[in-house]
């Protein structure tokens, strides 16, 4: 098995509850019921579930108020599915993927850069850009963490999200001086295709739509997780306009 990121020992347990975003309280197998920290802001639509399994990673640092992160969680489908829900973990698997040119439509490139200013003032910051020969243009890429689904097509995003219009904004105008990439990264191995989830936020798929229509790339690129770890599985298929299917909304507290 050729890992990306081999994941530190992990807790398994039940999810009881998450509450006031970043609290989630879970029942390990041992009995013991935790609280964890949860390193994801979001709605999580679907990703959620009372009663699900989940895993979770203890820090020794004694200065943490929580020692415990929730890493995933399985959801049920055709089969059960591991999902990663800790929204710190995407840049660095993304980072160790640039280092190994796993992305090959990205070509060549010599050198990667992190949270580089950009933008109007230079007052945002882009994930990476990578750069290589002097006559190469400059890539500017853009990572966002993908949960959401309706059956095996992967959605982002599932809520309004004024930030990731922003940064649509900010890539299209880098057009046609510099290659823009947004990188999707479906942080589930059970989807073979991504859209826009525009019931979500119709404002962000017209954006997203607009901008490959001047040249912004899009890389949805599918992620197999499980309690071991994660591994590469190659891109899913863009379709820009969301089949005609209401995913669920349904956001659990």
């Amino acid at each position: 098995m050729d890992w990306l990121y081999r994941y530190p020992t992990l807790y398994p347990g039940i999810l009881l509850r998450r509450y006031k975003r970043f609290f989630a309280d879970i029942e390990l197998t041992s009995g013991e019921v935790i609280t964890a920290h949860c390193p994801n802001t979001g709605p999580m639509t679907g990703v959620s579930t009372i009663g699900s399994p989940v895993q979770v990673s203890r820090s020794s640092n004694p200065k943490r108020k929580l020692a415990y992160t929730w890493e995933m969680i399985q959801v049920d489908g055709k089969t059960p599915t591991w999902v990663g829900i800790n929204t710190s973990l995407p840049n660095r698997l993304i980072k160790l993927a640039l280092e190994k040119f796993l992305f090959p439509t990205l070509g060549n490139y010599q050198e990667i850069r992190m949270e580089v200013p950009y933008g109007t003032e230079k007052s945002s910051r882009v994930d990476f850009v990578l750069t290589g020969e002097n006559n190469d243009l400059p890539i500017y890429l853009e990572v966002k963490n993908t949960t959401w689904t309706s059956g095996n097509l992967a959605l982002f995003p599932d809520t309004v999200t004024t930030r990731g219009q922003k940064h649509l904004r900010e890539l299209t105008a880098l057009l046609p001086t510099t290659r823009a990439v947004m990188l999707y990264l479906i942080n589930r191995g059970d989807c073979t295709h991504f859209a826009p989830g525009d019931f979500a936020d119709p404002v962000y798929g017209k954006l997203l739509r607009e901008a490959v229509a001047q040249g912004l790339e899009v890389l949805p690129c599918r992620f197999d997780v499980t309690p071991e770890g994660i591994r590469y599985l190659g891109l899913a298929e863009f379709l820009p306009t969301q089949p005609l299917v209401t995913p669920s909304l349904v956001v659990t507290p």
